[in-house]
C-alpha cells in the first residue's frame, strides 16, 4: 500500500546465503553457548552415552544436545516440545544442531537421564568465570527463594489441611441434611429433583471423606506427616504474605557481590532457611576457590550453630539478630537491653543492677548460661522489665560469636542494602524467565537439574553482558 514501507512479494524469487555461517554474526550469544559445549569433557561430567554405539541406529551426540537444552534456557525455551518446533524453524538452532531435529521425547529423556551431569555443567561455568576473574572479591550473598511446584494447593495436604477440609466436608453434609429434613416437612411441594439433588451431593461428600481418610492415613505414615499427590518431592511452604503460601521447592542461592554471578546453588525442599547457612557458605567458598569469604544474609538464617561453624572454618557472617522477644513485644526491656560485662561475667540491667552468673543447664542440645538479680522486687523499673519474681537472662555458650556478628552489623548498616541489592535480583530475573507456573518437572532430582539449567542460562547471560561475547570466546579458546 502506498505510503508505507513495503515487503518483498511473496512469489519473488530470491537467492539466500549458501551457509548457515552467513545468518549467525560474530557476536551472537549462540557461538558461545557452541565453544563452551565444545570445550568440555562430558565424559569426565558423567553423560551417558559419549561413545557411538558399535551395533543399533546411532544416537544422537549428548554435546547437540547440551546446546539446544542451553540455548532453550538462555531463550526462555525450556519444554521440550517447543524446542522440537525451535528445530525447524529457528536458523540459530539450525546453525548449533547442524539442522538436526530430534524428537521431543528424545529431548527430553536427555535432560531426565543426564540430570547429575547437566549440574556438574553449571559448576564448570561457576570454574570458567573464576578463571575469567570474574569471582575475584571473596564476598557473597546467601538467600533462599520458594519457586513454584507441578502440584496445585488442593493436591497437597498437611495435619492442618487435612482437618479444616474434613471440617468443611462436615459442614456441608449438615447443612443437605437440613435441607433435606425441610424438604420432608413440605411434602409434595419440593420438586423430586430437589431432593435427589441434595441425596447425590451427600453421597459425594461421602465418598470423599472416605477418600480423604485413605490419604490421611498414607500422610500420617509419612516422615514430615505431608503428602502431594502430583509431585511426592514437592512440600507446602510459607511465604512473606499473611497466611499464604506454595507448594513447591526452596531454592538456595550463594551470589558474589560485585558481579551478581550465582556461584553455588541448591534446590531443596525443606522450606525454612534456618539451617542453609553453613551449607552454602561452604559451597560457595569451594566453588570461589577462597580460603577466607565474607557472607551477608538475612535474618531467617540466624541460628547459633550455623553461625559459629561459619566462624569457625573462617567464613565472615553478616545477618540481623530476629526481634523474637516476646517482653519486648509487650513494651517492656528485651535482652538487648541488657549489658553484658565479659571480664566480670555478670550483666547490667536498665536501672544499673549487676545480675550474675548462677547455673547453667542444657537445653535441645546446647548450654545455657542463667543470670538474675534478687533485687528486682524492689526495683522502680519492674513493671517494665518482668511479670515474674526477678528477670532471668539467658546466655549461650558461643554468645560471643552472636555478639560479633552483630557488632560487624552495627559498623557496616549498608551490608543488609548490598545482600538485597545482590541476591534478590537473580531469582527475580529466572521466575520472570520461567512464567507463572515455575517448574515443569516433578521429583526434587528433576527439578533440581531445571534449576541448574536456569542458573548457567542467568550466569551466561551475566557473563555476555559484562564481557561480550567477542571477549568470552576469546576467553574460552585460550
Amino acid at each position: 500500500m502506498a505510503g508505507f514501507v513495503g515487503g518483498t512479494d511473496r512469489e519473488q524469487m530470491t537467492l539466500f546465503p549458501a551457509r548457515l555461517e552467513d545468518y549467525v554474526g560474530e557476536d551472537n550469544p549462540v557461538r558461545a553457548v557452541d565453544v563452551f559445549v565444545d570445550n568440555l569433557d562430558l565424559n569426565r561430567l558423567g553423560f551417558i552415552r559419549v561413545q557411538p554405539l558399535d551395533l543399533g541406529r546411532p544416537g544422537y551426540d549428548p554435546r547437540t544436545m547440551l546446546k539446544l537444552y542451553i540455548y532453550g534456557y538462555l531463550n526462555r525455551v525450556p519444554s521440550s516440545r517447543r524446542l522440537e518446533r525451535e528445530c525447524h524453524r529457528n536458523i540459530e538452532v539450525m546453525w548449533l544442531t547442524g539442522q538436526l531435529a530430534p524428537d521431543f521425547k528424545t529431548i527430553a529423556d536427555f535432560r531426565k537421564d543426564n540430570g547429575k551431569a547437566i549440574r556438574e555443567v553449571c559448576r564448570a561455568f561457576v570454574a570458567l568465570c573464576r578463571k575469567l576473574n570474574l569471582l575475584s572479591e571473596a564476598s557473597v550473598a546467601i538467600d533462599g527463594s520458594k519457586f513454584k511446584a507441578v502440584n496445585a494447593r488442593d493436591k497437597n495436604f498437611t495435619e492442618a489441611k487435612m482437618k479444616r477440609r474434613l471440617e468443611r466436608i462436615d459442614k456441608s453434609i449438615s447443612r443437605y441434611l437440613s435441607q433435606l429434613e425441610t424438604a420432608d416437612r413440605h411434602g409434595d411441594a419440593v420438586p423430586e429433583a430437589k431432593v435427589k439433588r441434595l441425596k447425590d451431593k451427600i453421597e459425594k461428600l461421602q465418598e470423599e471423606i472416605v477418600h480423604l481418610n485413605a490419604i490421611n492415613a498414607e500422610m500420617l505414615a509419612s516422615e514430615d506427616k505431608q503428602i502431594s499427590l502430583t509431585d511426592p518431592d514437592a512440600r507446602s511452604m510459607a511465604t512473606s504474605g499473611k497466611d499464604t503460601g506454595i507448594v513447591g521447592y526452596n531454592v538456595q542461592a550463594a551470589v558474589d557481590t560485585e558481579h551478581h554471578l550465582i556461584v553455588a546453588h541448591e534446590t531443596t525442599n525443606i522450606g525454612r532457611d534456618i539451617h542453609q547457612l553453613h551449607n552454602m557458605a561452604e559451597q560457595a567458598r569451594a566453588e570461589m576457590g577462597v580460603e577466607k569469604l565474607e557472607v551477608v544474609a538475612d535474618r531467617g538464617y540466624h541460628e547459633g550453630d550455623e553461625i559459629k561453624a561459619c566462624e569457625d572454618a573462617g567464613i565472615t557472617v553478616t545477618l540481623p539478630k530476629p526481634q523474637t522477644s516476646g517482653a519486648k513485644a509487650q513494651g517492656r526491656f528485651g535482652k538487648q537491653d541488657f549489658v553484658y560485662v565479659a571480664d566480670d561475667d555478670v550483666y547490667l540491667c536498665p536501672a544499673g543492677e549487676r545480675l550474675p552468673y548462677r547455673f547453667k543447664n542444657v537445653e535441645r542440645g546446647k548450654t545455657i548460661y542463667r543470670y538474675w538479680t534478687n533485687v528486682c522486687k524492689d526495683c522502680a523499673l519492674k513493671a517494665e522489665c518482668t511479670r515474674g519474681p526477678e528477670r532471668r537472662i539467658s546466655r549461650w555458650e558461643y554468645e560471643a560469636v552472636l555478639e560479633k556478628v552483630q557488632a560487624r552489623l552495627d559498623h557496616n548498616p549498608d551490608a543488609m542494602r548490598v545482600r538485597r541489592s545482590t541476591a534478590e535480583h537473580p531469582f527475580g530475573t529466572i521466575k520472570c524467565w520461567m512464567g507463572a507456573t515455575h517448574f515443569l518437572t516433578m521429583t526434587l532430582p528433576k527439578v533440581a537439574t531445571e534449576m541448574a539449567l536456569n542458573v548457567l542460562a542467568y550466569n551466561m547471560k551475566r557473563v555476555i553482558a559484562i564481557m561480550g561475547v567477542d571477549a568470552l570466546l576469546e576467553a574460552m579458546a585460550e
